[in-house]
């Protein structure tokens, strides 16, 4: 075992939540140790050259493996733990359908209502959207659109040649992942409550779950056990101590808390049947050759084997093990992941405070749920073994 490793191995459950645990049933029914998914987890970090990792796998609705390895501060040497405070990044986006579908659910919101009727003023006359002020096809967009990233918007602005806002494509007609389309959906939804989404998360989502140490700002108790995010080339960004509430990307959470979170969704626990069917029912298909760039024209049919779509806030598509509903949490120094099984209850979560993370998602999907059935190519992962085209 190489010094690295050998460093890893030393910090294995860390956190104050790791148990001896039962073996793990993998998706095929075979069974995988404690032990040997440890040896797992930290030869794929040590490949992958990520500082700090967590691991949660589900088996039937419930948590069958959760562990934390390595480091979220390397300089000081301090222990990535299962209360280590992470940038979520877009695992944001699935917490925040919830709460809209809680909304929807209490008839304050309608998903299918374009949101300008929600609005007191023109979308326009609002100072992010004035570039949208002469569009017409902004009064045809919805909050379902916004969820299931078809409203026609960039993914960011910022990354559009002038950093204007604009719509792409006629809103409904195609799939192009968008954060800006959940921060519009956050407009309505505090416009029409009235309230912050940080209090509507808290009390909504985080508070019934139990989820203490999450919040979509930051807050002084995470001061005590936080992560510090890593670039590719191991160098500390420190952490995201942001103050403006995001709902396309600002949730501070835990392995813990956001795995009581994934439990939730597996278990319809947030949201009556109808509209947990709705969230990971198929909004729209999917024949992007690639998730991002967002508004890049190349298409594919390779993908409609697994009939891959977008539901509202998760992706879907369909294995010989049933339905499954993913999510990426992206940011730079953050890669966090989510794969779940909807018939056997299966799943995996992972979070990393490093650039290196999805690295370590094939090793962990393939060897520990059995999981080859991701679209590794439409998500530009690295498959177990392969070099990234």
């Amino acid at each position: 075992m190489g010094g690295l490793l050998a460093a890893f191995a030393m910090m294995w459950g860390a956190g104050p939540k790791a148990l001896a645990q039962a073996p793990i049933i993998r998706l095929d029914g075979t069974r995988v140790t404690t032990a040997q998914a440890n040896a797992v987890i930290l030869r794929a970090m040590q490949e992958a050259r990520v500082p700090g990792l967590g691991v949660v796998i589900f088996n039937h609705g419930a948590i069958a493996y959760a562990n934390t390895f390595g480091e979220r501060d390397v300089a000081d040497h301090k222990p990535f733990t299962q209360d280590t405070v992470v940038t979520a990044a877009s695992l944001t986006k699935p917490v925040f359908a919830v709460l809209v579908l809680q909304l929807v659910e209490q008839g304050a919101l309608d998903l299918d209502r374009p949101i300008v009727g929600y609005l007191p003023r023109p979308l326009g006359e609002y100072g992010r959207y004035q570039d949208l002020a002469a569009d017409a096809r902004s009064r045809q967009i919805t909050l379902r659109m916004l969820l299931d990233h078809t409203s026609g918007l960039p993914n960011w602005r910022w990354l559009t040649d002038d950093s204007k806002l604009r719509i792409y494509y006629t809103p409904g007609s195609r799939f192009a992942y968008s954060g800006e389309g959940i921060d519009l959906a956050q407009l309505v939804v505090e416009t029409v409550t009235g309230r912050p989404v940080t209090d509507l998360m808290r009390e909504r989502v985080f508070q019934p779950l139990r989820m203490t140490r999450t919040s979509i700002i930051w807050q002084p108790q995470f001061e005590d056990d936080y992560a510090n995010g890593y670039d590719e080339r191991g160098k500390s960004l420190g952490p995201q101590r942001r103050n403006k509430p995001d709902a396309a990307g600002g949730l501070q959470t835990t392995l813990h808390d956001y795995a009581l979170f994934v439990q939730a969704v597996l278990r319809g626990k947030l949201l009556n049947g109808k509209s947990t069917a709705q969230m990971l029912a198929p909004q729209i298909r999917i024949t992007s050759a690639h998730e991002f760039p967002t508004l890049a024209a190349e298409t594919t049919l390779t993908n409609d084997s697994i009939r891959l779509s977008y539901g509202l806030g998760w992706g879907l598509y369909w294995s010989p093990r049933g339905e499954v509903f993913f999510k990426e949490g992206n940011d730079e120094g953050w890669r966090n992941y989510v794969a779940c099984f909807v018939a056997p209850g299966s799943g995996i979560l992972i979070m990393t405070n490093s650039s290196n993370g999805e690295d370590v998602y094939a090793p962990l999907l393939e060897n520990l749920i059995s999981d080859t059935y991701t679209p590794y190519e439409w998500e530009r992962f690295k498959r177990a073994g392969k070099a990234r085209n």
